[in-house]
């Protein structure tokens, strides 16, 4: 696997989703309430992200929601895709782990090199890998285990695969994010801190730090489009106005705002919604 350099690093070419069933508001799994979902306008935002990336030219994949698997619209969990080659995922939670079968057919159909997570003692989510484009980092939470991160590690060799701690959290990503090559977004609050003197004890990179008061605003995503350069999806002003403002701080980026308060309900970040792989005509 050849590995990605800075310049290529938040290119992709293709993108999956899958749409939100029914089942979510009332079966979907969360660490703790934080309201009711509205389906009608969690449905409403998840068109306006899957039309902004449409918009900045990639080919979305859109998977048929499924009432078996309430949680099937957080996608990012089934695998975990750098460069040419996909991990198919065991996701930590029993319930979800079928959600893996028809991402595995995407990934195929796509011709990519795809591995799949056959160890019965292994588990992996998806939202707890974060790719920084020079190395990954892997969140050792309730949903991802040590053999997880050891197959995650066995599989892209090309790369330092770094265990990151994650206590009272969800994910690893649910409190932090790539803002570009060089830039790890972070919240201020102490789990997300005690994360980040981690990531910077054990990295040997050195990255710019872009901290945000609303810990769950640090989950962003990261574009380098050609013709467009450096875009970011990132939190709606109306949920996080203060975190918004230092993304704005940001020089010489397109920032797109994308609205996501009815998932983040059952703790659902940006990240969580979709599968960014870049299919190089090697593929």
């Amino acid at each position: 696997m050849a590995a990605i350099t800075s310049s290529s690093f938040g290119q992709y070419s293709h993108a999956i989703v899958r749409g939100i069933p029914a089942s979510l508001p009332a079966a979907a799994l969360r660490i703790e309430n934080q309201g009711e979902v509205n389906l009608e306008n969690a449905r409403r935002e998840h068109a306006v992200y899957v039309e902004t990336l449409k918009k900045l030219g990639l080919h979305v994949h859109e998977l048929a929601a499924d009432e078996q698997f309430p949680d099937c619209v957080f996608v990012e969990d089934a695998a975990v895709v750098v460069g040419g080659t996909a991990l198919i995922t065991r996701p930590g939670a029993p319930s979800r782990r079928k959600e893996v079968e028809v991402v595995k057919s995407v990934l195929e159909d796509l011709h990519l090199n795809v591995v799949e997570m056959q160890d019965e003692s292994a588990t992996l989510d998806g939202g707890d890998v974060l790719f920084t484009g020079k190395e990954i980092f892997v969140g050792m939470s309730k949903r991802t285990n040590q053999r997880g991160a050891e197959i995650l590690a066995d599989t892209f060799k090309d790369y330092a695969v770094s265990k990151i701690p994650v206590t009272d959290r969800l994910h690893l990503k649910t409190i932090c994010g790539a803002a570009g090559p060089n830039v790890i977004v972070i919240g201020t609050g102490e789990a997300p801190q005690k994360v980040l003197k981690t990531m910077q004890q054990m990295s040997d990179y050195r990255y710019e730090k872009l901290t945000v008061p609303d810990d769950v605003a640090a989950n962003c995503i990261y574009f380098n489009i050609p013709g467009k350069g450096n875009v970011l999806i990132h939190c709606a002003q109306e949920e996080f106005p203060e975190s918004a403002k230092v993304f704005q701080k940001l020089k010489d980026y397109t920032l797109i705002p994308v609205p996501n308060s009815e998932l983040a309900k059952v703790d659902g970040g940006l990240t969580c919604l979709s599968i960014l792989i870049n299919k190089s005509p090697e593929i």
